[in-house]
């Protein structure tokens, strides 16, 4: 089973256009090789995780960041990448990804 490159491109332009056009995270706080997302239903219940630029090879999380793109475009309200589905599902997927 083969690594689409294509979708691999276009994961990672849809998260360097989402942090150009927001307020970027501290790189201080992140470790190389790492980005921060922000997950939640609700604008007040967003929560931040800090996960590996791999994470964006993955056809699960490259879903994710289409989900995110059709919701926010590229004008994400937290200032960083923001995911729009459940803390829980979220977290399931990245734990079953290795991410977590």
């Amino acid at each position: 089973m083969g690594i689409s490159m294509p979708r691999i491109i276009q994961a990672k332009q849809i998260l360097q256009r989402s942090l150009s056009n927001g307020i970027r995270t501290s790189t201080m706080d992140l470790p190389k090789g790492y980005f921060a997302v922000y997950v939640g239903e609700q604008e007040q219940e967003k929560k931040r995780f800090v996960v590996p630029v791999s994470l964006l090879s993955q056809l699960s999380f490259q879903d994710l960041l289409h989900q995110a793109e059709e919701e926010y475009g590229y004008d994400h309200p937290m200032g960083g990448l923001t995911i729009p589905c459940s803390e829980h599902i979220f977290y399931d997927l990245a734990t079953s990804l290795g991410a977590l």
